[in-house]
């Protein structure tokens, strides 16, 4: 088990803000007044959904669904489990897809997939708080991203090990695994 004092701060809880305000006004000038769904992956996405979606205008919805790519540990499985993929009729809409992180990029596949597949939507884009490309395995990017990072174990800002950590206000990495 790691603790809060095996955490290096990489990205500050006032860095992380002013990135998501930045992130809301290029939103604010692509969807201007039209209606949008915004597609929270929980669990570790959703610090980031709440905080972006207050700086968001436009009338909005807001949908929740979980996945998982993680087991216990430090390392994505690969496979990607729909553990409650509900969603309401997407026919027509706007669509933003937000997730926490990007690494191996299965997940984001798998729900790109997914919708692209059982929705005819007017538009659908990504956006991730972190994109981790040296460890993409697939060939997709998210349309928007608040850090790009390296190849570390990151946990806080939703971000967890094991369950844990999703509370801390910034985003460390752990020192020595």
């Amino acid at each position: 088990m790691i603790k809060e004092t095996d955490l290096e701060i990489l990205f500050p809880e006032e860095i992380i803000q002013t990135e998501i305000a930045k992130l809301g006004i290029k939103l604010n000038n692509i969807y201007k007044n039209e209606e949008l769904y915004i597609i929270c992956v929980l669990k570790g996405s959703i610090m980031f959904t709440v905080d972006l979606s207050k700086h968001l205008k436009m009338p909005l919805r807001m949908e929740f669904i979980k996945l998982s790519s993680y087991g216990s540990g430090f390392t994505s499985t690969g496979k990607v489990s729909a553990v409650d993929i509900a969603l309401p009729d997407l026919n027509n809409k706007n669509v933003l897809i937000i997730e926490d992180i990007i690494d191996t990029g299965h997940t984001a596949q798998f729900l790109m997939n997914f919708i692209n597949h059982n929705f005819k939507t007017n538009s659908i884009k990504f956006v991730s708080l972190l994109d981790k490309k040296c460890k993409r395995e697939v060939d997709i990017n998210p349309d928007f991203y608040c850090f790009e990072i390296d190849d570390k174990f990151l946990v806080g800002y939703g971000l967890d090990y094991d369950g844990y950590y999703r509370n801390i206000p910034y985003i460390g990495y752990v020192k020595e695994v």
